[in-house]
């Protein structure tokens, strides 16, 4: 490599260096909650002109008792509230909320007025023309259950409110074994006019959540698909929508004709609702300021029932974690549109969902998150083998011209527009190409970025066990060289503290070290300072990916070994065995200046 691809990878490191440790030791700070959350919930008005303006918003106490139906499968567990028919209290049988043996289940929906952060979903009708809101289902109405039982995969359950006016509305729930409930909506017209209604379902998030996490490697807010447009949406952002006149209140609304979904998502867990794919429906998020309520709705096209006729209408809510393969299910078998693009794949989407994919498939096979890290390395050292082959056999001839190079450099003494004029032309007599070995690095990094994407945000690796203390792959490395790695009686340093960012376990000592093994073998830089600053680079970045997730650090260790052992054996059958102790001998001495071999000898003549 040339002095200018060097000071350009230099450059680039030392930024990714400064960013990633900023954000190690500096991560932007939670949001608060509200001080207070108000009890009024908007009910979203009719999207017809008739729309009656003082109908738009109706109270939902907090629920302190209200009779429920227990939700009971093989992944949820939880209750939907008969009043207003809410689901309100669900949690997922498969994931705590951390590795401790008693820490408790996520709780993804929780009810108003409870100790969490309320966020439930509602299902309802809108009322058109005459109707008015005491005709129809709202948060408080009191639902009876038909028949009794719970809610499992194979028993649905029904509710019934008569409105006393003629109108009497059902609702059937089902619950497959995953996360996704399809709810269907039906209304019965005793009366002897017609009435029309429209369809909705709500999600309301009372305030901030209180784990919500604000990173640039990973979206948590607001989230919806229509026809194939992904939109994601931060909940600042939901604060400054222009206020619809109609509504009164921050709105953005979209409309599709065929599949559409919105709902709310964290890194690892979503609350969605999904329309039923091939129908059209009105996607539509919302601020509610005197509550500090963010909402997202899916509006349904108006049903109108004649006298003595049934209408209905169907639509889902997926509340569930975000499992590649149980979503991609729903896109196959359901086609519901781009519901995988809720894992947040990055820039890098074309990289980082073939590399999930890959990792995903190993983890099927070895049984183990840890091992399949390791034999996403191999594949992927593999893969870009034939470039490094050319990139270390480059190498190998640039340590071959470090004599000549010398030369030219005392030559040329001060004059580098000279020196670099004869070194191209040592690169072309030689036909030697020096950025060669930049390639493979340069490859490096989006690879590097995208795994990064993967392991933060994908619920595959969350509490993914490896072995010994190793039992979160996408947290960092729990050990500590503070207690000697657990030799000793007390605690390691707290996890993201100045002291644990100072007190490094054992796999960024490893990285370190495999990492500066590995840049031992590369050609020294020309320039003195050049030098210094690459010698330091592995222990400076040591430091800085202390705070990572123990997996991007299991891969980056076993890149480094492997690089190392290939570009060692590669140089080596070119002739060009690197003296890798008579480098680690000489790495921290002082370079010599290039004129110093010609200063005048001082002493007595003979």
């Amino acid at each position: 490599m040339d002095d200018q691809t060097k000071n350009l990878i230099l450059a680039f490191a030392l930024s990714l260096a400064v960013i990633m440790g900023w954000f190690a030791l500096f991560p932007p700070p939670e949001p608060q909650p509200g001080d207070t959350i108000s009890q009024s919930e908007l009910v979203p008005p009719p999207p017809g002109e008739s729309a009656p303006a003082s109908t738009d918003a109706t109270m939902a106490e907090p629920l302190q008792e209200t009779a429920r139906i227990a939700i009971d499968t093989p992944r949820l567990t939880g209750s939907i509230a008969l009043t207003g028919g809410r689901f309100d209290d669900m949690q997922l049988r498969d994931y705590t909320e951390t590795v401790e043996p008693d820490s408790d289940l996520v709780h993804l929906l929780n009810p108003n007025g409870g100790s969490r952060h309320p966020f439930y979903a509602l299902f309802g009708w809108t009322p058109r023309g005459a109707l008015d809101y005491a005709n129809v289902p709202g948060p408080a109405t009191p639902w009876e259950q038909v028949g009794g039982g719970t809610l499992t995969v194979d028993t649905p359950v029904t509710l019934r409110w008569d409105n006393g006016a003629g109108l009497i509305f059902t609702r059937v729930i089902h619950i497959d074994d995953n996360y996704m409930f399809t709810v269907d909506q039906s209304v019965e017209n005793t009366t002897d006019a017609a009435v029309s209604l429209d369809p909705y379902s709500i999600l309301a998030q009372h305030g901030v959540p209180a784990d919500f996490q604000s990173y640039f490697i990973s979206h948590e807010g607001l989230v919806q698909m229509t026809d194939g447009a992904l939109l994601e949406g931060d909940y600042s952002g939901m604060v400054d929508y222009p206020v619809s006149e109609r509504e009164r209140i921050p709105t953005q609304t979209t409309t599709a004709t065929e599949n559409a979904w919105i709902g709310f998502t964290s890194k690892y867990f979503m609350a969605t609702l999904v329309g039923i794919p091939g129908q059209p429906a009105t996607v539509v998020s919302q601020y509610v300021p005197g509550g500090d309520i963010y909402q997202a709705s899916l509006r349904q096209p108006t049903v109108t029932v004649e006298p003595g006729q049934t209408a209905s209408a169907s639509s889902m809510l997926f509340t569930g974690a975000k499992v590649f393969d149980i979503l991609e299910s729903y896109e196959e078998n359901q086609n519901v549109q781009r519901l995988t693009d809720a894992i947040d794949w990055g820039w890098f989407f074309f990289l980082t969902r073939p590399i999930f994919r890959v990792l995903n498939f190993y983890h099927s096979v070895i049984g183990n998150m840890g091992w399949a890290i390791l034999a996403l390395t191999l594949t992927l050292k593999a893969i870009l083998l034939p470039l490094a082959w050319k990139s270390y056999v480059s190498m190998a001839r640039m340590k071959e011209l470090q004599p000549e190079m010398q030369k030219l450099k005392e030559r040329a003494g001060d004059d580098r527009q000279k020196l670099q004029q004869e070194m191209m032309a040592l690169y072309r007599d030689k036909k030697v190409n020096p950025a060669a070995g930049c390639l493979p690095i340069l490859l490096q990094i989006p690879i590097f970025f995208s795994l990064y994407k993967v392991i933060f945000n994908t619920i595959e690796l969350r509490h993914a066990d490896w072995f010994w203390v190793f039992n979160d792959l996408s947290a960092p490395d729990p050990t500590s060289i503070f207690n000697v790695f657990g030799l000793l009686p007390w605690a390691a340093p707290e996890t993201g503290s100045l002291m644990a960012t100072v007190f490094l376990g054992l796999l960024p000592l490893l990285f370190g070290i495999s990492m500066w093994f590995q840049m031992r073998l590369n050609p020294a830089p020309a320039d003195p300072m050049q030098q210094t600053i690459f010698n330091w680079m592995p222990w400076i970045f040591m430091f800085v990916m202390g705070g990572f997730a123990s997996g991007l650090l299991m891969y980056w260790i076993g890149n480094n070994i492997i690089t190392f052992i290939q570009q060692y054996l590669i140089m080596s059958a070119h002739g060009s065995r690197p003296d890798l102790f008579g480098n680690i001998r000489s790495s921290f001495k002082k370079p010599k200046a290039a004129n110093a071999d010609k200063a005048p000898k001082t002493g007595k003549a003979k």
